[in-house]
């Protein structure tokens, strides 16, 4: 079967025209594709005339899957539900799949570890507390642009095993398999690969063709990690029922400087306020570095193009202007309006003004503890400020750790809380981290 793809390797022969996505080679007719690569969310797409056309005739059909690991996504997920998000701006149809079934098996992709088994409960849980966040940038209902969420374990589970290998499994050779990423960069570092999990793309190419059968899907979307395991339900698709069946893949993200994006010292951004607070989401947003603030603001934000190239063209400190548009606009769309101003004000008020806000993140340590005294390195990295007690002594040492606002250079010092004002103690890092610690 001949699968005709749009790569990287594409725009990269369209020269310095490349730089801005929308005069780069091939010239998409339909909205959705033509907004798609001027906000730099393509990477990859299978048959790319066949799905412009289909996205300018009438209205199309997507899915992204999430396995369901955790009660809340990250923000390393954001850009899918992002691709999402535009789809429907576009006038098509977003089809959230929750991986309720292939969460029981795990997806190789990108990892050393097979992935923890979790219970049916466990399952359930986290999928209810998913939904809130897609319900932030989505609209749900029965229209025929509305958002719905299906749950790939109603179908999975039915199947029976010897069922399973006989009608799907003469479509894959283990030889392709073998070539695939999520597959290929395990064996190649020596990881070992259950067969559970080598399962694992089988499962995700049923995923499509069911979708496809049931609520005509014609396009998956989602990292370039998963570019085989989506590959594999396109031609599943193509050769069981000969209809058509796309691709669309954006580019994993890393920051400027290389760090892989939503991972920090504290942990995953996490997009569930319970587990994140908006002020912290706020932070992440205003830290990013400079190289990234366009780009971010395209990815990420509603912003108008226009407004985005002004706001990445200002000169020197003016850029942090844009940083603070970002980290508003991206609180915004996950937590509200009156969250993401809260957090900008109390931003301000920390590190402009010099005070304090109750919408600062706090820490808070057993009374006893701080009576007793507690070493000021455990601190920072139990409030998140430093990765670990060396990486607070270096911070120290190099005068970005400070106490109540006065620099602190021994990291080994010991805080009491004799040292409270107001029944706080305020941590900070650097110019940019701000954490009370308050007793319990």
């Amino acid at each position: 079967m001949s699968l005709e793809i749009l790569s990287p390797a594409v725009l990269e022969r369209a020269g310095p025209a490349a730089e801005n996505p929308s005069m780069s080679d091939p010239a998409f007719k339909s909205d959705f594709l033509q907004t798609m690569q001027a906000r730099g969310y393509i990477h990859q797409i299978s048959h790319p005339a066949e799905l412009d056309a289909a996205a300018r005739d009438g209205t199309i059909t997507a899915y992204v899957g999430f396995d369901a690991t955790a009660s809340s996504l990250h923000v390393g997920n954001l850009i899918s539900i992002m691709m999402l998000r535009r789809l429907q701006q576009a006038g098509h149809k977003p089809v959230v799949l929750m991986g309720g079934g292939t969460t029981k098996v795990g997806d190789p992709s990108g990892k050393d570890e097979s992935r923890k088994l979790l219970t049916d409960a466990d399952i359930a849980g986290n999928i209810a507390s998913i939904r809130t966040v897609f319900e932030k940038f989505l609209t749900f209902g029965d229209g025929p642009t509305d958002a719905v969420m299906v749950n790939n374990d109603d179908w999975l589970s039915k199947l029976g095993y010897i069922e399973f290998l006989r009608e799907y499994g003469p479509h894959f050779t283990v030889n392709r398999m073998l070539t695939f990423d999520s597959v290929k960069l395990r064996l190649e570092r020596e990881q070992p690969l259950t067969f559970l999990e080598f399962n694992y793309m089988l499962m995700q190419a049923v995923d499509f063709l069911h979708l496809n059968r049931n609520r005509g899907v014609q396009l998956q979307m989602g990292g370039s990690d998963q570019w085989g395991n989506i590959i594999n339900g396109v031609e599943l698709v193509r050769r069981m029922d000969q209809k058509a069946a796309f691709a669309l893949t954006t580019p994993l993200l890393t920051t400027a400087s290389g760090a892989k994006m939503g991972k920090t010292a504290a942990g995953a951004m996490w997009l569930n306020a319970d587990m994140l607070s908006p002020y912290d989401y706020w932070q992440f947003w205003r830290n990013a570095e400079d190289a990234d603030v366009g780009r971010f603001l395209r990815l990420f934000t509603d912003l108008p193009l226009d407004e985005i190239a002004r706001l990445e063209a200002l000169p020197g400190a003016e850029i942090n202007e844009a940083k603070k548009v970002l980290a508003t606009e991206a609180t915004r769309m996950l937590h509200g309006e009156a969250e993401a101003q809260r957090a900008a004000a109390a931003a301000q008020m920390a590190f402009e003004q010099g005070g304090l806000s109750a919408d600062l993140p706090t820490h808070e340590v057993p009374a006893a503890d701080l009576t007793a005294g507690v070493q000021l390195a455990d601190l920072a990295v139990a409030a998140g400020l430093a990765g670990s007690k060396g990486e607070a002594r270096r911070l120290a040492q190099g005068g970005g750790l400070r106490v109540n606002d006065k620099a602190e250079p021994d990291a080994n010092r010991i805080i009491t809380d004799a040292e409270f004002v107001d029944g706080v103690v305020k941590l900070s890092a650097g110019k940019k981290k701000i954490v009370l610690v308050r007793p319990v």
